[in-house]
């Protein structure tokens, strides 16, 4: 849940420059609402409005936390200011430090792998302020100097030399040793670990650490939660105190935490991991040895495979019964975006529809006729404001319906009749209802009571169109209800238990749902008037969502392997099943594996956060509330200091501010040009609190000119002045977010002024670019861009259809003796390649400058390999092909682990035409004549994804070698595409 990306370190080092750029575009919220602050001891916790209940309880659950939470790191962090989101419907939360600050979104997941039998905002208290406590454990040695010296990007440098399987797995760690939850006792979330080990797959150090394009690689939250665990069983829970304490005072080269782990432990970090996973292979074949495995029978796939024949991940879930031997279910994987296939035991997979970017892309409801699900939904502005909309698909006709279009919804069942939906709607005051909504036009037909204020995952409709099921969580405790849609009434189907209940299906006497009670999770089965209780699957790793076929004689579930989950069904005959007891008892606990062993009684202050978290809250808090105003705190300076420009060839020092609501960035400093050797001051300003975003920036500075002031051959008198310039840029954009299905789409409109002033200009002649001894320049450009892009799978090099458009307008309307006009167009159109994840691009422009004193700088691209040469009119024309050419897993030891091997091959074009004088040998004007200019260029790229020193942010170059087709020449020249940033 942690945003620990390098990008907003290296934001500064891109914005703070001499030059003139936009800001980045931040998620805001809308800008009428209303915002408060709770300040207490430790945390100052902003809300909008219609929260202040939430915040009221989050503040004092925060508080009672704090000290339990950082006990064990032996560090006590500084205040930090918290942020509750309630605009978006995505379940998240993280911490950063550009500017420092938490935000948690307050709408609750329906994933149970995530959220367990916790309370979501007391999981993100624990986990986030984790975070927190890390974050400050770097201020120590080297780490406080840095601070001190540059600001939240010097806390920055010492944390870069810790792995984020750290900082992940710690939290992950400290969430399940602090409840009775936490992802560490959930079965799903080991899930893909486990399946590697005992499929004798266990990746070296680096694979796991840095991924593949072709296995289940299991993420840093995974790979961290058993590291750190194994090390607190094996050394005392305050090992990583520890280890951090020795790696922050230690000199910052790469591999310094896997020093500090050593002189720790005696264990560099690839013997910690190589020890971790024979340690889990051991534990859970032992577990395996006491299965009695229940048969079943697959459905037939066709995942996708390397070249050489390897499966590549690919997961097909939720199956839905159309008839009794053919299945809809979603896949989705590595290669694949989520989509609906149809599968049959003897017939090929069909794909029957892509998907846009469900809210759960495995959640899926059908009857024979119709299938709906949940899709994210875009305000078009504001980036903080995500809706969760409803989709219908009408499978005898292929047509999709957008029920609706600003909801809230995040679950969602189709009656057996086609005519009702039930949904889970998650409300901006964060509270959870269920409605009953029409089927065919979305609109709402009645909103069921939840007096006990419970929160409810995965609903479903009985065969009597008028019964609902449904698993209810509170404090900590979950159960399955029925509830009857006409009187509202709920009765429980099972005894409240801390039992990870999920996906009731029903049929006939009988619920069946998914529990992980024998440490396995598995498929039962409650029977609705006797409340007897058994167990339908015992499959190796686990079986999910159970569906029965029409005609009763079948279940179908989700199945897991290495390679990617599976439909398998069986018969359902419940004759064969296995009476248990209502509740988990100490029968089940034996099965299940806690590799946390002894640290819930061992970790410093997980007793005392096990109680707190136990403990009801008091009715009163002792915390008033205040209206929190943004531009009175539009200032937050967070880094001060040196920095880089993104071309390296600058130096800067300034401050950075934003405001903790993202609606205010400020930097103001001095930039040091390295290649004229001349420096500026400079001030840049974005307000982005409104609907358009405001942009002001001003320049001040020195500039250094180079040029020869002969007008013939051999132009050997070079001269160098060096002159004064004042810059003002004023504006505003509009980017607008206009995805609604599987293509990304997007629009910007800009419009801005720039006015250059220039001083101590004394060279006799300037660049055509450039202001010079003009002295002034008035100038206004007018900006459009449309993007349709298809969304991606991991395994793309690049989108396989889609479009983009660009359009500019750049003018010198208020003369002076500087005088311009351009205008230009630019399309890409993206098209699918000959294999599954190429990709082709036609590229086309036309530009077209007026005749005039000035020159704008190019508006199309042009050849690559090839100078620009400013013509009156310019056309452009380009075609590329990208392929991948391999997944490797290959490592150089602990500096290198090369991930994939892409290429791509090119033609470009571009024809100019200009209005020259002509003169005299004397050198008068004797007309005009027009020239043309014509280049081409092809070229090879190659390209390699890879990590480095085993940072799991991955990096992409390589090199280009082009050939001049107009001159002849060759050209070989270093290729960056992407530094992970």
């Amino acid at each position: 849940m942690l945003q620990r990306s390098i990008s907003a370190a290296l934001l500064l080092f891109s914005t703070l420059t001499a030059t003139s750029q936009s800001l980045p575009v931040l998620d805001q919220n809308p800008a009428n609402l209303h915002w408060y602050s709770l300040n207490t001891p430790h945390f100052r916790v902003l809300y909008p409005a219609g929260l202040d209940s939430t915040a009221q309880r989050t503040a004092q659950r925060l508080e009672s936390l704090s000290q339990s939470v950082s006990a064990s790191l032996q560090k006590k962090p500084r205040r930090i200011s918290l942020i509750l989101q309630n605009q978006t419907t995505n379940s998240n939360g993280f911490v950063t430090l550009f500017p420092r600050r938490s935000e948690f979104f307050a709408v609750p997941p329906q994933d149970p792998g995530l959220l367990g039998t916790f309370n979501w905002l007391d999981l993100l208290a624990v986990h986030e302020y984790r975070h927190v406590v890390q974050y400050d454990k770097a201020l120590q040695g080297y780490g406080r100097f840095f601070y001190t010296l540059f600001g939240n990007t010097g806390l920055y440098f010492p944390l870069l030399t810790v792995p984020d399987w750290f900082a992940e797995g710690d939290a992950v760690s400290t969430e399940t040793l602090f409840s009775t939850s936490g992802r560490g006792r959930i079965p799903n979330f080991d899930l893909g670990m486990r399946a590697n080990l005992l499929a004798g797959q266990p990746f070296d150090y680096s694979k796991a650490v840095c991924g593949s394009y072709r296995d289940n690689v299991p993420n840093h939250y995974v790979l961290g939660y058993f590291l750190t665990t194994y090390l607190k069983r094996t050394y005392n829970p305050d090992i990583w105190s520890r280890v951090l304490n020795r790696n922050y005072r230690r000199f910052p080269w790469p591999f310094a935490f896997s020093a500090s782990i050593k002189n720790e432990t005696g264990l560099r970090t690839e013997e910690l991991y190589r020890k971790t996973m024979d340690d889990l292979t051991e534990t859970w074949q032992k577990q395996q040895e006491k299965l009695v495995i229940t048969p079943a029978t697959f459905y037939s796939i066709t995942p996708e495979k390397t070249p050489a024949k390897r499966v590549v991940f690919t997961n097909y879930q939720h199956p839905q019964f159309l008839t009794d031997s053919t299945v809809l279910c979603v896949k989705a994987g590595l290669g694949d975006t989520p989509r609906l296939v149809i599968l049959s035991k003897h017939r090929e997979e069909k794909t029957f529809f892509v998907q846009g970017f469900p809210n759960d892309p495995s959640m899926l409801s059908a009857t024979a006729d119709k299938a709906c699900w949940v899709e994210f939904g875009y305000d078009p502005r504001w980036g903080q404001r995500v809706y969760s909309n409803l989709r219908l698909l009408d499978l005898k006709t292929g047509q999709l319906t957008r029920l609706t279009h600003r909801a809230r919804y995040t679950a969602v069942a189709l009656s057996p009749d086609n005519a009702k939906l039930i949904v889970v709607e998650n409300t901006e005051n964060y509270k959870t209802q269920l409605r009953i909504l029409d089927a065919k036009k979305g609109t709402i037909l009645k909103t069921l009571p939840n007096t006990d204020n419970d929160f409810y995952l995965h609903p479903r409709w009985l065969a009597d169109n008028q019964t609902i099921v449904v698993v209810a969580l509170k404090d900590g405790k979950k159960t399955i209800q029925l509830i009857n849609s006409e009187t509202g009434s709920p009765s429980d189907l099972l005894p409240r238990a801390n039992d990870n209940l999920s996906n009731p299906q029903p049929w006939g006497d009988y619920v069946f749902y998914n529990s992980p009670r024998s440490g396995i999770d598995n498929i039962y089965a409650v029977n609705v008037n006797t409340k007897a209780v058994f167990q339908v699957t015992s499959r190796p790793l686990a079986a999910y969502h159970a569906t029965v076929s029409p005609s009763g004689k079948r279940l179908a579930f989700d199945d897991f392997s290495a390679s990617g989950t599976r439909i398998a069904d069986m018969p359902l005959n419940p004759s064969d099943w296995k009476p248990v007891s209502k509740t988990p008892g100490e029968a089940d606990l034996a099965q299940t594996v806690r590799y946390f062993g002894n640290l819930p009684r061992l970790e410093p202050g997980a007793a005392q956060g096990r109680q707190i978290l136990a403990d009801s809250l008091p009715e009163t808090s002792p915390y008033k509330p205040s209206r929190f105003r943004r531009l009175a705190h539009a200032i937050n300076i967070y880094n001060w200091g040196p920095t880089l420009s993104s071309t390296g060839q600058a130096l800067s020092v300034g401050l950075s501010s934003q405001d903790l609501l993202g609606t205010t960035q400020i930097g103001v400093g001095y930039t040091y040009n390295q290649a004229e050797r001349v420096g500026s001051f400079f001030a840049n300003l974005s307000y982005q609190g409104l609907y358009p975003i405001i942009d002001v920036s001003f320049q001040r500075g020195n500039r250094n000119t180079s040029m020869y002031i002969d007008r013939v051959a051999p132009a050997d008198s070079l001269r160098s002045d060096q002159w004064q310039y004042n810059q003002l840029t004023a504006g505003f954009r509009l980017p607008l977010q206009l995805t609604n299905s599987k293509y990304s789409q997007a629009i910007n409109l800009s419009a801005y002024y720039n006015y250059i002033q220039v001083t101590g200009y004394d060279l006799p002649f300037r660049y055509v670019t450039e202001v010079g001894g003009a002295g002034s320049l008035s100038a206004i450009n007018y900006g459009f861009s449309y993007s349709r892009l298809l969304r991606q799978s991991k395994r793309d090099v690049a989108p396989r259809w889609g479009q983009t458009l660009s359009a500019n307008w750049r003018t010198t309307p208020f003369g002076g003796r500087l005088t311009g006009d351009q205008w230009g167009v630019q399309a890409n159109l993206f098209f699918p390649g000959l294999g599954k994840h190429h990709s082709i691009r036609l590229r086309g422009g036309y530009q077209q400058q007026a005749q005039g004193n000035y020159r704008f700088s190019a508006l199309v691209f042009y050849p690559r390999g090839q100078g620009y040469v400013s013509d009156d009119k310019i056309a452009a024309g380009s075609a590329e092909y990208r392929l991948p050419l391999a997944d490797t897993h290959w490592s150089l030891g602990r500096l290198l682990y090369l991930q994939r091997i892409k290429a791509g091959v090119f033609f470009d074009a571009t024809r100019g035409q200009s209005q020259v004088e002509v003169r005299d040998s004397f050198g008068r004007l004797r007309g005009y004549d027009m020239q043309n200019h014509t280049y081409q260029t092809a070229g090879l790229d190659v390209s390699f994804v890879f990590n480095a020193l085993r940072l799991r942010t991955p990096f992409e170059a390589g090199f280009r070698a082009i050939y001049n087709v107009t001159t002849g020449e060759t050209l070989i020249q270093p290729l960056v595409i992407d530094i992970g940033f």
